[in-house]
């Protein structure tokens, strides 16, 4: 089985990765497979509800010039996905939820019944409103919620002090350890057994 880590840091080996990188040992300790990826520092642009991803069903955004496709079709060989970001005004890193947004709208069919969890990275406040946010679009995608001892926040501002922030890795480990144990769960058979689910139903409040 195999983990897809998120780095949504424009810093590449910064706090967000040093979190990462304490879940990720855990979980290869448990004999999974685990992968960073980093988002980098060029521009992810925004879904701009063209449609034309599922109207041509392409299985992936039709604007190709940025990390989004190559992102998603990882989760083609992944069992599970940690998406981390930094805190910026409260909320997560814009890039992120670029990223995320098109991502579970022209490929969503990667990430369904697939476990997550979001990590968030801090200076000082707005981490929890950020992580809210995150896990948010995870629920609306039928994705298993990942917990930990508490949420999934890590405090530090210059590169490398988050290693300082004792209880934010020992949180990490936490989350890894569970995700290893749902996924475990999960595939304990070929074939896991998941839920059957009714057509979704949409309503719209105006009509």
């Amino acid at each position: 089985m195999k983990v897809l880590l998120i780095n949504g840091s424009p810093r590449k080996n910064g706090n967000t990765h040093l979190a990462l990188s304490e879940a990720a040992k855990t979980l290869e300790k448990h004999g999974l497979e685990t992968e960073i990826v980093h988002i980098g520092v060029k521009a992810v642009r925004g879904c701009i509800a063209c449609g034309q991803c599922r109207a041509k069903q392409l299985g992936r955004c039709v604007f190709d010039d940025d990390v989004c496709n190559r992102i998603s079709e990882k989760m083609d060989a992944a069992d599970a996905l940690i998406v981390g970001s930094p805190v910026y005004y409260g909320q997560p890193n814009g890039s992120v939820l670029s990223l995320v947004q098109r991502m579970f709208f022209s490929a969503g069919d990667k990430f369904v019944n697939k476990p997550a969890a979001a990590v968030c990275v801090c200076r000082r406040g707005g981490a929890t409103a950020a992580f809210q946010t995150m896990n948010m679009p995870f629920m609306m995608m039928n994705m298993p919620i990942v917990t930990s001892q508490y949420w999934n926040i890590v405090y530090g501002r210059e590169e490398g002090q988050a290693a300082l922030d004792s209880e934010g890795m020992q949180t990490m480990r936490t989350m890894a350890d569970n995700m290893a144990w749902l996924l475990k769960k999960i595939h304990c058979n070929e074939n896991p057994n998941y839920p059957e689910r009714e057509p979704w139903q949409p309503m719209h409040f105006i009509r």
